[in-house]
């Protein structure tokens, strides 16, 4: 019989986003044409994080947005940053930035919501992040007139590389200097 693991780790590799227990569970079961446990799936994922825990590998498994994907170990996040900063073209602006910033930490808001702490038209702004899926569309309001609801999306997890909103930072440390992102100007 032919390894699971090995399908399991070409799963994951060849997928964009991370890849859910499920997801994987299924094409394995249809691959191999027999039942599989969630528990057997797990073990193989414990048997695949094991393998790339070795020195001689520069990726690894990791568990995100509920799911699992291969990423660079943090020793070389130095050189892909490198990279990633060559190949940006398409960033997010400024005003994009605060939109989700305020979609993230809201996690179900309205377009007037976002506009009142914004204070300017946000419609650009929410437009570009639906059309980039770091945001979707939950569903109407219950209040007068039954706005959209916007909440960031599985993608916007994925990209952040975080399971779950509360991973978010806390406000109070965004305005603590001692934590901060990068090097300060001096």
């Amino acid at each position: 019989m032919e390894n699971p693991e090995l399908y399991i780790e070409a799963l994951i590799f060849s997928s964009e986003q991370s890849i859910r227990i499920e997801e994987i569970l299924y094409c394995i079961q249809a691959v191999f044409e027999r039942d599989f446990s969630k528990e057997e799936i797990t073990s193989c994922l414990d048997t695949i994080r094991h393998k790339y825990q070795d020195e001689n590998f520069a990726i690894e498994l990791v568990n995100v947005a509920n799911g699992y994907q291969f990423l660079t170990k943090k020793n070389y996040h130095q050189v892909i940053s490198l990279l990633q900063l060559q190949r940006s073209k398409k960033k997010l602006g400024q005003a994009a930035l605060e939109t989700l910033a305020i979609i993230a930490y809201k996690h179900s808001v309205t377009k007037l919501e976002i506009e009142q702490i914004r204070g300017v038209n946000s419609e650009y702004s929410i437009q570009k992040l639906l059309e980039k899926e770091l945001i979707t569309i939950i569903g109407k309001s219950e209040t007068v007139g039954r706005p959209i609801l916007y909440s960031t999306s599985e993608l916007f997890m994925d990209y952040f590389g975080i399971n779950d909103l509360s991973e978010l930072p806390q406000i109070k440390e965004l305005a603590d200097n001692s934590v901060s992102i990068g090097e300060q100007a001096e």
